[in-house]
């Protein structure tokens, strides 16, 4: 997170693994432009200076990995979100995983988990394993894209934009 709209240009217009970008990307000082559609960019360090409710954004994805608990996530609230959704494991924010307990939410609910991408992927299968022919002990491997602890090769760096 909290890299400029520059560096995130080049990281998509060259990417190692999917190859050059193949649509017209640029950039401008408030976002990205891809295919002729312009992305508002922020790399503000404190949500709640972020104007959502400039935007019209109702509804904020954090999912930087430094905003998950409901205390800090709640900072986009300050700026006009009406709710935010955690795209991580939190420590105190209300978990959902569709198809396992999403009737659980409420609408006053305000901050919220979405879990982990291998929550999601397992959680719904091993309930269905579960209640059609029980479910005592498993073992699982996550292969998944690039997270902000785990860097990839080309992965953004405060030093040489690819050699790191």
């Amino acid at each position: 997170p909290f890299i400029e709209t520059k560096y995130a240009e080049y990281m998509l217009k060259y990417d190692s693994q999917h190859g050059q970008f193949k649509d017209e990307i640029s950039h401008d000082e408030s976002g990205l432009v891809v295919g002729g559609k312009h992305i508002k960019f922020y790399a503000e360090r404190d949500p709640a200076n972020i104007k959502w409710s400039e935007t019209g954004a109702d509804y904020i994805v954090e999912s930087t990995g430094v905003f998950t608990t409901t205390e800090k996530a709640s900072a986009h609230l300050k700026g006009g979100a009406k709710k935010v959704i955690i795209s991580a494991p939190s420590a105190d924010a209300p978990m959902f995983v569709m198809g396992v307990n999403e009737e659980k939410y409420t609408a006053d609910i305000q901050v919220l988990s979405n879990a982990s991408c291998t929550t999601n992927c397992l959680a719904p299968l091993a309930k269905v394993v579960h209640q059609n022919w029980g479910l005592k002990e498993g073992l699982m491997t996550t292969v998944h894209s690039y997270t902000a602890t785990q860097k990839t090769v080309d992965g953004p760096s405060g030093k040489d934009w690819r050699g790191g």
